[in-house]
C-alpha cells in the first residue's frame, strides 16, 4: 500500500504542480491542491495509465480528496488482482 500511496502522490504532485508533502489523504483536490476540472480529468487519466486500471466516470465524480483517490485506485487494482471466474 505504501508503494501505491507513493505512486499516487508522485502522479498527483506532477499533475497539480505541488510538492509531494502537500499530497495528504485529507487534502481536497480543489481547495488544497488547486485542481481545475481539466486537472481532475488529466489526473484520472494519468492514474489509469500508471496502474493499468479503468476509473469509471461515476467513480471519478466522487473524487474529492486524496483519500478518495487512494480508495478508488486501491479498489480498482484489487479488482484486477482477483482471479477470473471460470466460464459457466
Amino acid at each position: 500500500m505504501d508503494n501505491m500511496r507513493e505512486r499516487i502522490s508522485r502522479v498527483m504532485a506532477e499533475q497539480f504542480r505541488v510538492p509531494t508533502e502537500r499530497i495528504t489523504e485529507a487534502a481536497s483536490l480543489d481547495s488544497d491542491l488547486g485542481a481545475t476540472s481539466l486537472d481532475r480529468v488529466e489526473v484520472v487519466m494519468s492514474l489509469e495509465d500508471e496502474f493499468a486500471i479503468d476509473i469509471s466516470d461515476d467513480q471519478a465524480a466522487e473524487l474529492h480528496t486524496v483519500g478518495d483517490v487512494l480508495a478508488v485506485v486501491s479498489a480498482n487494482v484489487a479488482r484486477l488482482r482477483q482471479p477470473a471466474a471460470p466460464p459457466a
